[in-house]
């Protein structure tokens, strides 16, 4: 099997390390991000890195007992290249001299201008005299280690850029990797040129591969999927069937709160279009029974993915001879599974799996995509064939709609919440917004309002609306409908949805982990 070029990124604990890894990707180069302490010696060997990047983290060098690199990863000759902590432990570990204080700790944007002599790192940069990068350090290097230099400078960072070219040894204060940093994407192709990387990571030949890996692991064992519709285990049942065929059955967990005609396009896509075993448990009535009277969000959640367990174990059973159980598994969620600080590992969220039921049912995973960041699963879909119309969905909560249903949840309100969603999407779609929002919804919210339509008064729910763009998911902002678009969707929303009397645009930015209503 091919044996692509690979870049080792040593993560000492930054928030945005994973922005690394898919800026790298999107250079088509295979990288891995592994905490700083499992990279050894004996790793590093068997790694193999071609070229090595250290992260940005919160420590400080400073301090004894701070996280370190190993001593191998200045000796193995490959490109070496320090961000923000990571430039600063290259420092201290070369030594050079790292401080705290003195006034010069910067955080958020800041200029970097370029010192005389000129770096092949840099080619593309500083076309308009200086860049705009982003800071976030409180300490700060005040001397560089010995054969570095300096090639670019900020106003609270004296040594922004410093470099051995010589050695290939690359350290800069700021973090390229950011949205903040307009040109990062250029620095960080720049590294992975002068490091000799073919950008052998394609999503043609990792199909392939996958294919291959597939087969070899499963054999003529039969394989079951849990099918959420959703486009992280679809990709991953299509690439499977792919591979073995009907060894492949998919279990769809219908709960009874996903949108509008979902079911059946999901039922048609894969057991008519693909002709992918298909079992359709249509649980609704369990579901909805047992969260009949239930408001507080948490306890809704538990008690769904508890009945999904039980669900899927129970049509599972059913399957002969099936000794594996398949996944969408990402990358990020492999990487979330790992804990920085050295404990016990953190459990995989909980809407990206099936629970415990591997270990239950004694059934051995398999998961093709937890290589994959999420824009590449969608990369891997386009080469399977599967709709643009479906690869390109917005994300879809692993609860549905009981997320954006505040309150108790009833059969009303998810039908009104239905037609209202449908609506507010085919409008979104109709102006051609669809491909720059990253994700759009309706939600129902717990309060009826007073209206007056033609000449009778209304009683109805008020229904929010939410559009976000995101770069990556982390962090969103709201997306600037037009008021003429917001008017027209309105209109149309009381007009055609019998329920709603009210329609609100929620135009807050949202931080990390509250994109969704709940």
């Amino acid at each position: 099997m091919t044996q692509h070029q690979r870049l080792l990124i040593i993560d000492f604990g930054s928030q945005v390390t994973q922005l690394i890894a898919r800026r790298l990707r999107e250079l088509s180069v295979y990288c891995e991000i592994h905490p700083y302490q499992q990279v050894d010696d004996a790793f590093l060997a068997e790694f193999a890195p071609k070229a090595i990047i250290l992260s940005g983290g919160p420590d400080s060098v400073t301090r004894a007992g701070s996280p370190r690199p190993p001593k191998a990863v200045f000796t193995l000759g490959v490109p070496v290249l320090g961000i923000c902590y990571g430039q600063q432990v290259m420092m201290q570990e070369l030594g050079g001299l790292v401080e705290t204080g003195h006034g010069t700790a910067e955080f958020g944007r800041a200029y970097v201008t370029p010192a005389a002599d000129r770096l092949p790192l840099l080619d593309g940069w500083f076309a308009d005299g200086r860049e705009q990068v982003w800071m976030s350090h409180g300490d700060h290097v005040s001397r560089i280690a010995p054969g570095f230099q300096v090639f670019g400078t900020s106003p609270g960072a004296p040594f922004a850029i410093t470099a051995d070219p010589s050695r290939n040894f690359f350290a800069v204060q700021f973090h390229p990797e950011v949205h903040h940093t307009p040109n990062g994407a250029k620095l960080y192709e720049n590294f992975v040129r002068l490091a000799g990387f073919t950008g052998d990571w394609t999503m043609a030949s990792y199909k392939d591969e996958a294919i291959a890996r597939i087969r070899e692991q499963v054999g003529d064992k039969q394989v079951i999927c849990g099918l959420s519709g959703g486009v992280d285990s679809s990709v991953a049942a299509v690439l499977i069937h792919e591979a073995i065929g009907d060894q492949l059955t998919c279990v769809f967990v219908d709960h009874g709160l996903l949108r509008l005609n979902e079911a059946e396009e999901v039922v048609t896509m894969f057991r008519d279009n693909y002709n992918i075993p298909l079992i359709h448990a249509d649980e609704a009535d369990l579901f909805l029974g047992e969260l009949d009277g239930v408001s507080d969000p948490e306890t809704k959640r538990k008690i769904i993915g508890r009945l999904f367990i039980d669900v899927f174990q129970k049509y599972a059973s059913q399957i002969d001879g099936a000794e594996f159980l398949a996944q969408g598994t990402l990358y990020p969620d492999v990487i979330e599974s790992v804990s920085f600080s050295g404990g016990p590992s953190v459990t995989i969220k909980s809407h990206h799996n099936v629970g415990g039921l591997p270990e239950k049912m004694g059934l051995k995973l398999v998961e093709p995509l937890r290589e994959l960041f999420k824009d590449e699963v969608r990369a891997l879909g386009r080469e399977l064939g599967l709709p643009e119309k479906f690869i390109g969905r917005h994300p879809f909560p692993g609860p549905g709609l009981a997320i954006r249903c505040p309150g108790e949840i009833t059969r009303e309100k998810l039908e009104i919440l239905r037609r209202a969603d449908a609506v507010y999407i085919d409008q979104i779609r109709r102006h051609g917004l669809y491909d720059d929002i990253w994700q759009a919804f309706a939600a129902i919210l717990p309060m009826r309002t007073v209206g007056v339509m033609g000449d009778g008064r209304t009683y109805d729910f008020a229904l929010a609306l939410r559009a976000v763009t995101s770069v990556d998911g982390m962090t969103a902002d709201y997306y600037p409908f037009t008021h003429e678009f917001l008017g027209e969707t309105s209109t149309r929303i009381i007009n055609e949805v019998r329920g709603i009397n009210r329609v609100f645009y929620d135009c807050t930015s949202k931080p990390p982990g509250t994109i969704e209503l709940e």
